[in-house]
């Protein structure tokens, strides 16, 4: 979501090498504490006590791993593969895997493009993306690579950001966006680079847009839900 001085700004594996250390507490400071929620609610939406026993669940762009440990908690015999493009991220994850003493089998961390997935089809029950989907060049083929390794039937979950154009935080968000988080940026981690995260959430397509993109890709009995007043939209669809 940031850079440092020297790395680069566009969404890209290794942007996120520079920031991964200070990664998770800028998540928190930024999100006020929200972004725990928001991913709670990911995860419930993946209706996780459908799948049999053993199921393998895909998080995409899993970075530090939180949505991933969050998947295992709330079903510990699953099979999670978390897929993202930063070593850096990725390196964090296994930590954590490891301060929970869990095993690969429980948790495997690849390192992969979520454009290009090295999986073959229909290898998952489910996949999502945590504040991901925007960082990803080609949006529709990133989705359509989620159609592609889920099972029939499965659920394809996306959390993402989004500046409200309407509603009563419209003001208050916009000034979260455009003033709050570079600073925080800047004051956090020596980088000016925050006006990357700005730009990418202020350009993100509305959920209408984004709806009809995700059954262009695919996907059916696609749906919306608006957090904290629009500021994060939770996207889902099913895999017909």
């Amino acid at each position: 979501m940031m850079q440092t001085q020297n790395s680069r700004a566009d969404g890209s594996g290794a942007m996120f090498d520079g920031i991964a250390p200070r990664y998770d507490v800028l998540n928190r400071l930024m999100s006020f504490g929200l972004d725990r929620r928001w991913r709670r609610q990911l995860v419930a939406s993946l209706k996780l006590a459908r799948l049999p026993q053993g199921a393998s669940v895909l998080d995409v762009a899993t970075g530090t791993g939180d949505v991933a440990l969050a998947l295992l908690r709330a079903r510990p015999d699953l099979r999670v593969t978390g897929l993202d493009p930063s070593p850096g991220m990725l390196a964090l994850a296994a930590q954590k895997r490891a301060h929970q003493n869990l095993h690969e089998g429980a948790l495997a961390l690849v390192e992969g493009d979520a454009q290009a997935m090295p999986f073959a089809d229909d290898t998952f029950a489910g996949a999502c993306i945590s504040f991901g989907i925007r960082n990803v060049p080609d949006r529709l083929k990133g989705l359509s690579e989620m159609r592609r390794v889920v099972q029939r039937g499965g659920t394809v979950a996306i959390l993402e950001l989004g500046e409200p154009k309407d509603g009563p935080l419209k003001t208050l968000a916009r000034w979260h966006v455009h003033t709050l988080v570079p600073f925080l940026g800047r004051l956090l981690s020596g980088a000016g680079a925050y006006a990357y995260l700005q730009q990418s959430i202020a350009q993100f397509p509305p959920p209408e847009d984004f709806l009809a993109l995700m059954r262009q890709a695919g996907l059916e009995e696609v749906s919306a839900k608006r957090l904290s007043f629009g500021a994060v939209h939770l996207y889902t669809g099913r895999v017909g």
